[in-house]
């Protein structure tokens, strides 16, 4: 495992980051042998970073019982507060009197204030008193270090970045995202103030490893070298001196294999420039055969109609990046045939879901297009065969 310097700590951070948001459940419940025996062949294999949330649901209890068993101060910890959801300090401290009972441990080494996307959310923070409450936290030492995590364009970025003394950051990033979000502009900014840059997304949801469209596939394969789609996006990332660690949500023994192994081959300025270019081909290819600008991150969730929002809009993207039939089946199976269905018609249109995406997606509106497009005559044809065949 490659380890890269925290510009703000000093602290040895592993190339390769633990994103826990993605840990298999048996229903509700995290599988917890499952996720114990992954997070302990990730740490075998040198990562030191564990990254999880205050509002995903079981994984903080879930990573606590892991870290209980000898590995809390062989790993660094990041968690994040729901800031959006507070109206007062009471409720920060009770949150993380919370977290750390979840996590069974005394102190977090990486904070982060959740979804902190606009210099106004800091600002109603700071009228709040969050600064004196960090000052506290810190001085007690349950807070190591305190950093946000963003999704927004670069204009907002820069300004929450200069608006505190941050002492590293959250963003999403990835080859298609290089002129989006914080984007590289946000990125190289962060670095020149010395604050620590840690990747979420890279492989956008999913959406640049396992459903790459063809032209894309065909675009990586014009070198001899010859990698995985998401080899190709981890290392596009670790091309890059700004990066501190790449956070991967792992929930398979072979995908902990495969970005392991990268990471411990990736370097600073390691592609090429005739690479470097095929990168700007598959964007190109991907964004011809996306419609929808979904990562699948679940923000969105619950939609209080129980539509599945991040697969509705994966299942329609489907569609046109694979096949009408691979799109449709998708969504049949993922939405439809289920004991209690989660299909884009159920919306009612309330507007929450858009309260919370990280990428600004008109989801009320796509959705109706995703109805328009997918439950046709052919979906209700095929949903009342397949529910008829299904009885016997």
């Amino acid at each position: 495992m490659q380890y890269r310097i925290d510009p703000k700590t000093g602290a040895r951070i592993s190339a390769l980051g633990y994103g826990c948001m993605r840990f298999t459940k048996n229903g509700v419940a995290v599988d917890q042998a499952k996720a114990e025996r992954e997070l302990t062949a990730a740490a075998e294999k040198g990562v030191n970073y564990f990254d999880t949330a205050y509002i995903y649901p079981g994984i903080e209890d879930a990573l606590g019982k892991w870290l209980a068993q000898g590995w809390r101060d062989k790993v660094y910890v990041a968690t994040k507060t729901p800031h959006y959801l507070y109206k007062d300090l009471a409720a920060f401290d009770a949150c993380l009197a919370q977290q750390l009972r979840r996590l069974r441990t005394d102190y977090i080494d990486y904070y982060l204030i959740h979804m902190l996307c606009d210099v106004h959310q800091w600002e109603r923070l700071q009228a709040l008193g969050i600064e004196a409450w960090i000052d506290r936290q810190k001085a007690a030492g349950v807070i190591r270090h305190i950093g946000f995590s963003f999704h927004g364009g670069t204009e907002n970025f820069m300004r929450v970045l200069d608006a505190y003394d941050w002492e590293f950051c959250y963003l999403q990033y990835n080859y298609l995202d290089e002129t989006s979000q914080a984007g590289v502009r946000g990125v190289r900014y962060a670095a020149e103030k010395g604050v620590g840059v840690i990747v979420m997304e890279p492989l956008r949801g999913g959406r640049l490893s396992r459903r790459l469209p063809k032209e894309a596939l065909d675009a990586f394969a014009q070198v001899p070298v010859r990698r995985t789609p998401t080899d190709w996006a981890l290392r596009w990332l670790w091309n890059q001196p700004e990066v501190l660690s790449v956070l991967s949500g792992m929930n398979d023994l072979s995908q902990i294999e495969e970005n392991a192994a990268t990471a411990d081959d990736a370097a600073v300025g390691a592609l090429t420039e005739e690479e470097l270019a095929l990168y700007d081909r598959a964007c190109r290819a991907i964004r011809k055969a996306s419609r929808i600008g979904c990562t699948g991150c679940g923000y969105c969730m619950p939609c209080p109609k129980g539509v599945d929002i991040p697969v509705c809009f994966r299942t329609y993207n489907d569609r046109y990046s694979d096949s009408w039939y691979i799109g449709m089946k998708e969504y049949l199976m993922c939405t439809t045939l289920k004991k209690t269905p989660s299909n884009a018609s159920l919306c009612a249109g309330c507007g929450k879901c858009e309260q919370h995406c990280p990428q600004g997606i008109a989801i009320r509106r796509e959705l109706r297009e995703v109805q328009r497009q997918m439950e046709g005559p052919i979906y209700h044809a095929a949903r009342r065969l397949l529910k008829l065949v299904a009885r016997y």
